[in-house]
C-alpha cells in the first residue's frame, strides 16, 4: 500500500517525467526509505554547515563570498565620506551590517530543521533528481519569507545605533520614489536581511554541490548510498 501511494503521488505531481526521474535511483537498488533518509541527511547537513559557518563572529565580515557591501547608492556616497576623512564612519556601518547578519543566522536553524521534517514525497523527488541546487531551492521556497521576519528585528537592533544607517534610510527613502534607489535597497535593515539570507543559501548550495560531487567524502553511509547512486 505504501509503495502504491508513493508511486501515485509521483505520477500526480510530475507525470511520467517524475516517474522517469526515479529510474536511476530504483535501478541502483535504493528503497524509498533510503532515498528519503538520504535527502533528509543532505538537507540537515547543508543547514548545519551554513549556520555554523555564518552564525559566528567573522562569518560574514571575514568571508569575501558573503561579506555584505554597502548598498550601491550608499557606496557612492561613501566615496565622498572617505575623501573627507570619514572612513571610520563607513567602516563602522559595514562592520555593523555584517555583525547583524552573523547575529541573525543562528535563528535559521529551527526553521530549516522544521522544513526538513515537513518534507513531502514530491519535495524528496525534486531534491534528489532535479539538479545540484535543488536543496537550496527547497530551503528558499520553504524558509525565506519566515526567516526574513525573524532576521529583520535582529538586524534592526544591531544597526540602529549606527548614525550613518539612520541617515541613509532617511535619504534613500526620499529618493526611492525617483528610481535612484531600488525598493530593496531603500532601507538598510531590509537590505542586510536580504543579503544575510542570500549568504545563507549560498553556503547551503556549496555544501550540496560537495555532497553530490563526492558523497564518499562526506563520511556518511546514507549520503554515499543515495547520492552515489546518481553518479
Amino acid at each position: 500500500m505504501r509503495r502504491r501511494n508513493f508511486t501515485s503521488a509521483l505520477l500526480s505531481a510530475g507525470g511520467f517525467c517524475g516517474l522517469a526521474a526515479w529510474v536511476p535511483v530504483r535501478a541502483a537498488g535504493l528503497t524509498e526509505g533510503d532515498a528519503a533518509l538520504g535527502v533528509r541527511a543532505a538537507l540537515e547537513r547543508g543547514a548545519n554547515v551554513a549556520v555554523a559557518l555564518l552564525g559566528r563572529q567573522g562569518g560574514f565580515l571575514d568571508n569575501p563570498k558573503v561579506r555584505i557591501p554597502l548598498p550601491g547608492f550608499l557606496d557612492d556616497a561613501a566615496k565622498l565620506l572617505r575623501f573627507t576623512g570619514q572612513q571610520q564612519r563607513v567602516d563602522e556601518l559595514v562592520t555593523a551590517m555584517n555583525r547583524a547578519a552573523e547575529a541573525a543566522v543562528p535563528q535559521a536553524r529551527t526553521l530549516l530543521v522544521n522544513a526538513v521534517k515537513a518534507m513531502s514525497v514530491e519535495d524528496a523527488r525534486k531534491i534528489l533528481t532535479e539538479g545540484d541546487d535543488s536543496v537550496t531551492r527547497f530551503f528558499v521556497s520553504k524558509t525565506r519569507a519566515p526567516l526574513a521576519e525573524r532576521f529583520l528585528p535582529i538586524v534592526t537592533k544591531a544597526t540602529e545605533k549606527v548614525a550613518l544607517a539612520d541617515k541613509y534610510n532617511r535619504v534613500a527613502g526620499t529618493v526611492a520614489a525617483l528610481g535612484v534607489v531600488s525598493q530593496d535597497d531603500a532601507n538598510i535593515q531590509r537590505y542586510v536581511t536580504g543579503k544575510a539570507l542570500d549568504g545563507l543559501y549560498l553556503v547551503i548550495g556549496e555544501e550540496e554541490r560537495k555532497i553530490r560531487k563526492d558523497p564518499l567524502g562526506t563520511g556518511s553511509a546514507i549520503l554515499k548510498k543515495v547520492f552515489g547512486s546518481l553518479q
